[in-house]
């Protein structure tokens, strides 16, 4: 996914505690710089900042970064020349995107969960089989080709 100015991440969102992969084509890949090197940190306050030498690869320099469990993930990228793309002095800010409560299991309530899924799942099946058996029966009833096996007896 394409974010801003040929900057690429693997995710679609950028969420805290999980690794992603970041991708740049910006200038440096297609001045065909030889050394690039990531400088980034977290929160307005650049927390935790790390200079970091980002792999060349044909899709551009790319690197993977620990996300931290914070509000923003900002960065700008360096070459060997010293010459920075820092978003035309903005730099690359990025959203980190909170999970919903909401869509959340709790431990205490799982166990009650999954039975109530198994239940509605063994009630589904059963439904299904007893609506199939009466699709079947109903042609034979109404076609007069509806007949009990008949035993050796008779």
């Amino acid at each position: 996914m394409e974010l801003v100015k040929n900057i690429f991440f693997n995710t679609d969102r950028l969420v805290p505690n999980s690794t992603v992969k970041i991708s740049y084509t910006g200038k440096f890949f297609q001045d065909a710089s030889t050394n690039v090197y990531i400088h980034y940190g977290f929160g307005s306050d650049w927390e935790g900042v790390v200079d970091a030498e980002m792999t060349k690869t044909d899709l551009g320099f790319q690197i993977e970064v620990d996300l931290l469990d914070k509000e923003t993930f900002n960065f700008c990228i360096k070459n060997e020349k010293g010459e920075w793309d820092n978003n035309d002095d903005a730099n690359y800010i990025f959203k980190i995107e909170r999970p919903e409560m909401g869509l959340i299991v709790l431990d205490d309530h799982k166990e009650q969960s999954l039975r109530r899924l198994r239940k509605s799942y063994i009630l589904t099946k059963k439904l299904k089989l007893a609506i199939y058996k009466i699709l079947i029966s109903i042609p034979k009833l109404i076609s007069g080709n509806y007949r009990k096996k008949s035993t050796d007896n008779d």
